[in-house]
């Protein structure tokens, strides 16, 4: 049974290889240059999802605040870490980001059930 999760991860996987396939060079770059700025650098890639997450809460992009949090969740932060950046951004973009904050908040829940449903146990 397909979650919300599930959905969103793959509409947006599908999306992007048509646009990718049909697209000319300036989007292929563009793209190109998004996933070339979150690879390990003077920044570690979490580090650069959380200030990933800011921008999109501050820009009020939901797809691109599940993407930033999907991706941070996946690379272990853990819940104050993200509870943190969540604030700095509430703290930059104001009370209009609130709507954005909730369906962040409910989307954090989500990944992080996620996380510890499918994480092997230690022993």
């Amino acid at each position: 049974m397909a979650t919300k999760l599930d959905d969103a991860r793959r509409y947006r996987d599908v999306m992007n290889q048509r646009i990718l396939a049909d697209a000319g060079k300036g989007i292929q770059r563009f793209f190109a240059l998004d996933s070339a700025s979150y690879r390990p650098g003077a920044l570690d890639p979490l580090t650069k999802e959380l200030m990933g997450l800011v921008g999109s809460l501050v820009l009020r992009c939901d797809d691109c605040v599940f993407y930033h949090l999907d991706r941070a969740v996946s690379l272990d932060a853990s819940r104050e870490q993200v509870e943190e950046t969540l604030q700095i951004s509430l703290v930059i973009g104001g009370s209009i980001v609130i709507p954005h904050l909730r369906r962040a908040w409910e989307s954090l829940d989500l990944l992080l059930a996620e996380r510890a449903h499918t994480k092997e146990p230690t022993p």
